[in-house]
């Protein structure tokens, strides 16, 4: 286990592999707030070659508790990409055939400017001196990474979950500077039923006596045990009931009978604690209330009198969204609305909703249909836009 006051913790050392790039030198990051943020680092990583034109570029969004290493190696879990399974060559994002770019988003842990980064104004952690920030803030920031690469208009912008909310913020605030875009298991705005799960999650951090009021670091401390149940209390919306009864049942774990204790008697209860505490290794705490609040304050019909379809008006986007059946943190109803919206305004949408019991998570797992269906959508886009194959 990590020594939390190691110089080497992977959360806060900074000394993250890949690409990182200092934006917001000239002109700062104005956030949604009011407040300015500049300069500031974005750490990314890229899979596959820019063509001559810099036309066949992909944007990958990542999730809440995802990061720049979709499709390799992990520097701090030592396992595969979190979307393995969907980026490379010959696979659904093709490598072969797309530059892919992943990063991690503003306020995030891996490398990007967060609150567990130096303030260069006093030299210590931002803590909680850090600005809070919005879906809004991590997307403005990723059209600076782009302008930076000297990309003008995206290929595509994908992603599942709070990466759903960034494809749909591109395509609102940006949609001359992408092509298509494909919001996965996602929704227009954060509901009271999933901003209640997010508080309680914060609540967990909050109230661990070793959080210090958001000064853990400068305390050479981290706050495990409430970043953990938060962890554990998310993790169990990820998932669907049927998947849990499949995987795990009321089966007792490494016991013949129940302890009449407080110990894990159930598989279910080590699985979730497992994923509690691997999780601290990778996460930082601080950044894990940035997020969570940022997706709280994500509502894209609010900025438009509550009219979603305004949002999307004269869009020349091609869309592909993407629900599950068994999704009941961002149930299909949420895509359906997206959906509707579109049409409203004639917009190109083609819409699925994957039959599967495997929850929200189905989107990081191997879902045949939604991969036959989202490789035939790139395809299709590909040729209509005249990309070479």
């Amino acid at each position: 286990m990590t020594d939390p006051t190691s110089s080497l913790n992977p959360i806060t050392n900074g000394n993250f592999p890949g690409h990182h790039v200092e934006l917001g030198v000239e002109t700062p990051l104005r956030l949604d707030s009011g407040a300015v943020l500049g300069p500031f680092t974005i750490a990314f990583q890229t899979y596959g070659k820019l063509n001559a034109d810099k036309s066949n570029a992909i944007l990958v969004c990542h999730a809440l508790t995802g990061d720049q290493y979709a499709a390799e190696h992990h520097p701090v879990t030592k396992k595969g990409g979190w979307w393995d399974l969907m980026i490379g060559s010959g696979k659904v994002i093709d490598t072969s055939r797309y530059f892919v770019i992943c990063s991690n988003v503003l306020g995030g842990c891996m490398g990007t400017t967060g609150p567990s980064s130096i303030d260069p104004e006093n030299g210590k952690p931002y803590g909680l001196e850090f600005p809070v920030i919005t879906i809004g803030d991590m997307v403005r920031a990723q059209t600076m990474l782009i302008d930076h690469l000297e990309i003008e208009k995206l290929f595509c912008v994908i992603g599942g979950s709070m990466g759903a909310m960034q494809v749909l913020e591109w395509a609102s605030k940006y949609s001359s500077r992408i092509y298509s875009a494909v919001p996965i298991a996602g929704a227009p705005r954060h509901s009271a039923q999933n901003i209640a799960f997010h508080e309680v999650g914060r609540q967990a951090i909050m109230a661990d006596p070793d959080w210090c009021q958001g000064n853990y670091i400068a305390q050479k401390k981290r706050p495990r045990r409430g970043l953990a149940v938060a962890r554990m209390e998310a993790h169990i919306t990820y998932l669907s009931e049927p998947a849990l009864h499949r995987k795990f049942g009321r089966r007792l774990q490494e016991r013949d009978q129940i302890s009449y204790g407080f110990d894990a008697d159930f598989e279910v209860e080590s699985y979730l604690r497992h994923q509690g505490s691997s999780f601290v290794e990778r996460f930082d705490a601080n950044s894990y209330l940035y997020i969570t609040r940022a997706m709280d304050y994500f509502d894209l019909a609010a900025e438009h009198n509550g009219v979603l379809a305004n949002a999307f008006r004269d869009t020349n986007v091609r869309f592909c969204v993407v629900s599950f059946s068994s999704d009941w943190l961002y149930p299909t109803i949420e895509s359906r609305a997206v959906v509707h919206a579109l049409n409203a305004v004639a917009a190109n949408v083609s819409f699925l909703e994957v039959e599967t019991d495997k929850g929200h998570d189905a989107f990081l797992l191997d879902e045949p249909v939604l991969h036959k269906t989202l490789s035939g959508f790139l395809d299709g886009a590909l040729r209509h836009n005249g990309l070479k194959r």
